[in-house]
């Protein structure tokens, strides 16, 4: 064993409710695995700054790493699916795949261990399966006409093919309401309940929540001048149409690991819909891809008031100037000031392990796991993150 040992100012264990201050963490430099931690001697010199985790990034899309700052900014819903219909496809795959590497590199380096990633093509996949950072792959479809489906799902069945042969932990699972038919959501759906991981993108705009509402809106305009159907009018969210897609093809309660993402548009009503048929959802805040597109943010209040298992993401370089976790946790503080660092870390760390079920191994400085240990600089008086903060891995 190589047993070293970092000491800082605020040692996040994610195993108590507040940090230790002047605390050290020591681990084995030859697998980081954590050996010990606890509060320094009087004497004992300390980094000025928070170690962590290694963080769980729960959302990302890295095979769209070459389409960074090409993007204008602030365009809804409707005119982000525009400019990515527009731009997605400008780059081969060998390009895809050297970018995918560069940014997953980076978030490496950063401290991110995990990801829970969507893809839509194998471009990624040879990296992510030599890689050091742990990937879940949802293979994401799409297909707004009912005769459509049994060709996507074919089509993805193969992708899967590819993935297995690669080596990486991959499953179809569902994009969003608006991009599918309802055979297709619940077909998709299936395949990924089977795994026992589905990620699906939910209630990110207004605009997806008037298509299902009134039939109305944005993108139900831009749905009908591209000549594509369009998903039933339910008179009730977007959340709750998806939830019926489930029924269609498996029967409450749900024990799988459920991912919704975004949820912009969260209300008391969904999450009482959500918690009385899903025992393991957990939901991903993507707080500056959603500012990007809408300038709009998720009601994290209400969904701390509810006690919702909260992850965190980047989602990707098309709505988003970085992969980087600090920022997003930074606006998060920004934004809603109440919630404690320690609490905004479990939400980038410790759930995201648990909805990857890697819990076991990571999302915590709990001695025998290998979470990854991560330098934060720059934290405020209280340990919080601020605009000048950097994360580097230690570990």
């Amino acid at each position: 064993m190589d047993i070293r040992r970092i000491a800082a100012s605020f040692v996040y264990t994610l195993d108590a409710q507040e940090p230790i201050r002047n605390g050290f963490v020591e681990y084995d430099a030859s697998d980081g695995r954590i050996v010990k931690v606890g509060e320094c001697e009087p004497d004992e010199e300390v980094a000025q700054g928070a170690v962590v985790p290694g963080f769980v990034n729960s959302h990302c899309h890295i095979e769209l790493s070459h389409l960074h700052r090409k993007f204008r900014k602030g365009t809804g819903m409707a005119g982000f699916i525009d400019q990515i219909n527009a731009l997605r496809d400008w780059a081969g795959s060998d390009v895809k795949a050297r970018l995918t590497k560069e940014w997953m590199d980076k978030m490496w380096n950063d401290g991110v261990s995990a990801m829970a990633d969507i893809s839509n093509d194998d471009s990624s996949f040879n990296v992510k399966a030599s890689h050091r950072l742990y990937t879940r792959t949802f293979l994401e479809v799409f297909g707004s006409e009912p005769e459509m489906c049994e060709g996507v799902m074919s089509d993805v069945m193969s992708l899967k093919e590819v993935a297995d042969e690669a080596g990486i932990d991959a499953a179809p699972t569902p994009h969003s309401c608006y991009t599918m038919s309802p055979q297709l959501l619940s077909a998709s759906a299936a395949a990924g309940l089977e795994s026992g991981f589905l990620s699906y993108h939910s209630q990110e705009s207004q605009e997806e929540e008037d298509l299902l509402i009134n039939g109305s809106g944005a993108m139900y305009e831009n749905r009908k001048r591209s000549g594509m159907s369009t998903p039933p009018v339910t008179g009730e969210s977007s959340l709750k149409y998806f939830i019926g897609r489930l029924a269609a093809v498996k029967a409450a309660p749900y024990d799988e690991h459920i991912l919704l993402v975004h949820n912009v548009c969260l209300s008391q009503d969904d999450i009482d819909a959500a918690l009385k048929v899903m025992n393991n959802v957990y939901w991903a805040l993507c707080p500056l891809s959603n500012i990007f597109i809408h300038n709009a943010l998720p009601p994290v209040p209400l969904m701390r008031k509810n006690g919702l298992a909260i992850t965190v993401g980047t989602d990707s370089l098309s709505s988003n100037d970085d992969l980087d976790m600090v920022k997003e946790l930074v606006c998060l503080h920004t934004n809603f000031p109440e919630v404690p660092m320690n609490e905004l870390l479990v939400w980038a760390c410790l759930n995201g392990a648990r909805f990857l079920s890697k819990e076991s191994s990571l999302g915590s400085l709990t001695p025998g796991k290998t979470p990854g240990i991560v330098f934060v600089s720059d934290v405020d008086e209280s340990g919080a993150f601020t605009a000048a903060s950097r994360s580097e891995r230690i570990a």
